[in-house]
């Protein structure tokens, strides 16, 4: 099948490259900044990296940031279970879905004694979302602890200059009653803007017992610039969201009074003073406090057979980032910078309420920027309560070898502290204070192509990673049941093609080989063993690929997008066995049509419909947990304003 994507992307580019006009219009490359902390286009760097514009998710009516990562090359996105609300996770070049860091405006996400399936991307729409940055390959020599393959940083919508305020509303419903409804408010002025967000989902599941889903969520940015040389930023969010799951791990539906509910506030202050030309320096302050509560009932009187349990954690990450950026002469840039975190937990979950902070300095220099050669170096020392020091470095170039070839490379390490329950559970399971951070080494390599006369560019990077040190559950043993034992090792290739032809019409697709074995053996045993020398590790398909061909003809926007996921490993829960889940294709469709366009005081009006999963393909992505069906969605937006 892997063959088969290759040659519909190859048929579908040469066909329309025939038929295009050749041009000499350039695209301009987005500017990115999570994979450096500072603006830098994103065709001179050397990290791989993936833009996805906010206003386009939405008019192509993907609703959730975990549907539009399905299009990011080597980013294997796995829902268990088909309902609205399902845990989603993210499985970054092969990594641990707790090996990619995730932001949101500079505010790091992923609780620090989460969930062992990293940060949840089920409850995070694209209502609010300007863009979202993902960087491929470690970067914890910026971002400390959870950067390992990867980071996600979604940046909210700023306001707009107009000192009138603009109204959206946003709404629509489909299947398996299916609701949305987001309102923004924003404006602003010479010298600041705003941008308030509300948002409610709804759904009542795919089950016949009780699997509803609700989540809402607030979101604000306040921007100011007194005066040319200052720029500050306040963002804030709080979400709630609850879910109503009936299935036991096997899948089976044994419960009507199951759920899991998670809610609470996060801020972030991004400030910025320029003192010259030369020098700036950056101030980034982070708090995010977050409660973890699951409870299960017995359905009735009756019911002698669920075991009745409650457990609610709060988590709170704390951060401060000072650095400073020297420009030297024109391509040069000096970052140097220090980092103050504070991490705790309360709960059911551990004998006592824990906290530990965490120290750090860092620096880096790009030489080159803008120009044929460019290089990166740098370097970080953390200082940990609870593990010591840990020392972690990124170097990486890029050469422009013609105008229309460049050629990267870049080698570096990562790692992940232990979450707080692994280091400190009680109860049915015994956490492990002894445990060292899991830690990796990565390099690779690529070679990015425009063809000339046409804005057609395409991509291939070899990547290869060592993770170490994994931490491996062992229900069976006795005091600890957590341990640093195995090993794995990931290799891949990522093909990446971009072609707009035309102003009309846009092609893309991407193709993901990878390789993901087990080095070293876990501590437990028996078929249901995460980790067993030789043996894949699971849910990482060997082959995946996606491919969209989308169409503008007015103010209508017509796509079709494929998704492809190869044969995976898993584990049937049910019957205790290891088992391969089959290959799939998901094909979704959406159309956006702008009625009105929004002119001073006449309201705008958009329409959008959705249709997931066109063909009604029945598929897996979790074992025994049957992915949605054909999903429809239709929604309209509008737009009042000055």
């Amino acid at each position: 099948m892997s063959r088969s994507l290759s040659v519909v992307l190859l048929l579908v580019l040469v066909r329309s490259v025939a038929a295009q006009q050749p041009t000499d219009t350039a695209t301009l490359a987005p500017v990115v900044v999570t994979a450096t902390l500072v603006p830098v286009p994103a065709n001179a760097l050397s990290s791989a990296v993936t833009v996805l514009e906010g206003a386009e998710l939405r008019r192509e009516g993907i609703r959730t940031v975990g549907e539009a990562l399905r299009a990011v090359p080597a980013a294997d996105v796995v829902t268990n279970g088909g309902s609205y609300g399902s845990v989603t996770s993210l499985f970054l070049r092969g990594g641990e879905p707790g090996y990619v860091k995730v932001l949101i405006d500079g505010v790091p996400q992923v609780p620090p004694g989460g969930p062992g399936q990293g940060y949840d991307f089920a409850n995070l729409t694209t209502d609010d979302i300007e863009r979202i940055e993902v960087v491929r390959g470690p970067v914890s020599v910026l971002y400390g602890s959870d950067a390992v393959t990867g980071v996600v940083q979604i940046f909210t919508k700023s306001g707009n200059a107009s000192p009138h305020p603009q109204l959206s509303v946003v709404g629509g419903g489909g299947t398996y009653s299916n609701s949305d409804l987001a309102v923004t408010l924003s404006g602003g002025g010479s010298v600041g803007d705003y941008n308030l967000n509300v948002e409610h989902v709804a759904s009542d599941g795919v089950y016949a017992l009780n699997n509803d889903y609700r989540n809402e969520a607030v979101n604000g940015r306040l921007r100011v610039h007194p005066d040319s040389r200052t720029d500050a930023a306040l963002a804030f969010r709080y979400d709630d969201a609850l879910y109503h799951f009936p299935t036991d791990g096997s899948g089976a539906v044994v419960s009507n009074n199951q759920h899991q509910w998670s809610r609470g506030p996060s801020l972030g202050v991004d400030l910025t003073r320029r003192f010259s030309a030369a020098v700036e320096g950056v101030l980034d302050a982070g708090w995010a406090r977050e409660n973890y509560l699951y409870s299960i009932l017995p359905n009735d009187a009756t019911d002698t057979l669920t075991f009745p349990y409650a457990s609610s954690d709060w988590m709170t990450r704390e951060n401060i980032d000072a650095r400073t950026n020297i420009h030297v002469k024109e391509s040069n840039i000096i970052t140097a910078g220090a980092v103050l975190e504070h991490e705790a937990m309360a709960g059911t979950t551990l004998d006592t309420s824990r906290g530990r902070d965490n120290r750090a300095v860092y620096a880096q220099l790009l030489t080159g920027v803008n120009r044929p050669l460019a290089f990166t170096f740098g370097a970080r020392l953390d200082d940990n309560d609870e593990f010591g020091a840990w020392g972690t470095y990124r170097a990486g170039g890029s050469l422009r070898v013609a105008r229309l070839t460049r050629l990267v490379g870049s080698v570096g390490t990562g790692f992940k502290e232990p979450t707080f329950y692994q280091n400190f559970a009680t109860g049915f399971v015994r956490g492990n204070p002894d445990l060292k951070p899991e830690h990796s080494l990565s390099w690779e390599l690529g070679i990015e192509q425009t063809i000339p006369g046409t804005q057609v560019r395409g991509r291939a990077t070899y990547f290869d990673q060592r993770f170490r040190d994994l931490i491996d559950y062992n229900g069976a043993a006795s005091g600890a049941n957590y341990f640093n034992v195995p090993g794995a090792n990931v290799s891949g290739l990522e093909l990446t093609l971009d072609a707009p032809l035309g102003s009309a019409l846009h092609v893309a697709g991407t193709y993901t080989r990878l390789d993901a074995k087990v080095t070293e053996s876990g501590s437990s045993t028996g078929p249901t063993a995460l980790y067993v020398v030789g043996q894949p590790l699971i849910r990482r398909p060997d082959n995946s690929g996606s491919m969209s061909v989308s169409w503008r003809r007015g103010t209508a926007l017509t796509a079709l997008t494929g998704t492809y996921v190869g044969p995976r490993a898993d584990v049937d829960f049910g019957s205790f066995t290891r088992v391969t889940l089959p290959a799939y294709w998901r094909w979704d469709a959406s159309l956006s049509v702008a009625v009105v366009n929004a002119r001073g005081t006449t309201p705008g009006l958009a329409a959008r419909f959705r249709v997931e999963n066109l063909f009604d393909q029945a598929y897996e992505e979790v074992k025994n947990f049957p992915a949605r069906r054909r999903t429809l969605f239709a929604g309209a937006e509008v737009q009042l304003g000055y």
